[in-house]
């Protein structure tokens, strides 16, 4: 059997936790076996357990991973970014958008890891969008940060809830357009 290069073991292992993060904030951790996720990233069965230990540390290395992609995407403002996430094409981008809204939930009853990853990523989330909120102070600024951020995870969370579509794109308009900053502020 040929011995596999550590280049082909590093990309085999980023192709496994592409396809667990796409197919997690499809269908949720329970939903996904780790059976898809291999078949998914073109793997037998039998292989997962040469690169993870569990299918908790799968779930945690592939939040891990998802969010460092995105958080190597260049800084925007407040408003930029707002306009971005609480759009319809994010809030239909269930299996490439953002995990937080689509697996809160089953996050917060997850492995003390997975939240632990989570939490560093919310914390950098938070430190970014207060270099643009609105505030005098750093602290308001933070303040202003951690509200914007928590109506926006909440109302694409609800967006994809809803069966109703108008209803949906109010909560996305109402609220990006509550978070806008004031012209001259």
């Amino acid at each position: 059997m040929p011995k596999v290069s550590k280049a082909q073991v590093e990309q085999s292992r980023r192709s496994i936790l592409d396809a667990a993060a796409r197919l997690f904030r499809l269908r949720g951790f329970a939903d996904v076996s780790v059976g898809e996720i291999m078949r998914e990233a073109g793997l037998t069965h039998g292989a997962f357990y040469g690169y993870f230990t569990s299918k908790d540390e799968l779930i945690a290395a592939s939040l891990n991973h998802a969010l460092e992609k995105d958080a190597g995407r260049p800084e925007r403002s407040l408003d930029s970014f707002a306009a971005s996430y609480l759009s319809p094409r994010h809030r239909d981008n269930r299996e490439g958008g953002c995990p937080f809204p689509s697996l809160g939930g089953e996050a917060a009853r997850s492995s003390a890891e997975t939240r632990r990853v989570l939490t560093r990523f919310m914390k950098a989330q938070i430190d970014r969008l207060s270099e643009t909120a609105p505030g005098s102070s750093d602290q308001e600024r933070r303040q202003a940060a951690i509200v914007a951020w928590s109506a926006m995870v909440g109302a694409v969370m609800l967006s994809r809830i809803s069966d109703d579509p108008a209803f949906s794109g109010d909560l996305l308009s109402e609220t990006r357009s509550s978070l806008e900053t004031p012209q001259g502020a």
